[in-house]
């Protein structure tokens, strides 16, 4: 088991992984840097004095132990996660440590849950897949609009991005999840995964001032269709993307640029959840700036409840599960805006 405040980070040179680093070490922790590259990891030592690089490769699991030794735990930024997230979490279970990843692909999150539920509960361990912008927020935004119900018939989650400079990893990880599904799409109704085939409709959606109603892709399915049905009743989750977004994501423009100290772009988003059960409705909406930095507040802060002792649960499970949803969203006031306003008639 390891000890200490050491928190692994494997690829730590990647986007993400950079932002991980930067909140582990402003939280107190000291971050491990791990990845393949050894290059990149030298460099990224040069511009992060004290801190050590252990090189490892998924397809070394003797690699991956040596740089998981002392670790208390390991959080894998590095994509595709099809590729990373089985070894890394095997290496956990061996190491006795909890595990986190920022995973937005599905087949990959599905896959977490399906091989690893049993082993993780009997080892008394946790594995949290997608504590990330996507697959977690949305998951915790549901799981606290959803409040004292016990179930739903519909979750609805819209992402209002200004703009979408897709990372390399970004990329590289929705290849890989098309090849994986054969080009078909994905969507959760009836309380199941579905793969069709179906041209996906361009709607309105009505976020709040001061973004106003936008119009969205439909079914533009994405990580929370894993992780809301892990735990919570609904029988429809659907997701929905600003078209703006959508197009620049199509178009593959360029890497995000960093506008201020902290290494964000200026892009700004919002989430807005709707939850529906018979006629009546319950609304969250988040906002705040730059989707892959938000996720280094969201995977550091699983960790630190994790290694604290504030959870709810053991094995495999997603954000909503594991933590107390509301006071998590608290937690990342820093970074993140929330409105949560009363029941309202459908």
């Amino acid at each position: 088991m390891g000890s200490g405040r050491n928190v692994a980070v494997f690829g730590a040179y990647g986007h993400t992984g950079r932002f991980v680093v930067a909140e582990l070490r402003e939280r107190g922790y000291v971050p491990l840097l791990l990845g393949r590259d050894q290059d990149k990891l030298l460099a990224l030592v040069q511009a992060q004095p004290g801190l050590e690089a252990r090189q490892a490769s998924v397809d070394d699991p003797a690699s991956l132990d040596r740089a998981l030794n002392g670790a208390a735990a390991v959080i894998n930024c590095a994509g595709p996660f099809a590729t990373t997230a089985g070894p890394l979490v095997e290496a956990a279970l061996r190491a006795g440590i909890p595990y986190v990843d920022v995973a937005a692909e599905i087949e990959a999150n599905v896959d977490t849950f399906a091989h690893f539920a049993e082993r993780a509960r009997a080892a008394g361990t946790v594995v949290v897949p997608a504590m990330a912008f996507y697959g977690g927020l949305g998951d915790l935004l549901v799981t606290t609009a959803m409040g004292d119900w016990t179930a739903a018939d519909e979750a609805h989650i819209a992402y209002g991005l200004s703009s979408w400079h897709p990372t390399a990893g970004t990329l590289a990880s929705g290849m890989v999840s098309g090849q994986r599904r054969g080009g078909r799409r994905i969507r959760y109704t009836g309380g199941q995964l579905e793969y069709h085939d179906d041209a996906l409709p361009t709607l309105e959606w009505p976020f709040p001032a001061p973004l106003g109603p936008q119009s969205v892709i439909g079914e533009f399915t994405m990580a929370d269709v894993v992780t809301i049905p892990s735990h919570l009743a609904v029988q429809e989750v659907r997701t929905y993307m600003a078209a703006k977004a959508a197009a620049d994501l199509s178009a593959a423009t360029s890497a995000p640029i960093a506008v201020d100290e902290r290494g964000r772009s200026d892009q700004t988003f919002v989430v807005d959840v709707l939850v529906r059960s018979g006629g009546t409705e319950r609304r969250v909406t988040a906002t705040g700036q730059d989707i892959y930095a938000i996720s280094a507040p969201l995977a550091v802060e699983a960790v630190d409840r994790v290694l604290t002792g504030r959870t709810r649960t053991t094995g495999v499970a997603s954000a909503g599960a594991i933590f107390d949803a509301p006071d998590f969203l608290r937690a990342l006031f820093p970074h993140l805006s929330l409105h949560v306003p009363l029941d309202t008639r459908g």
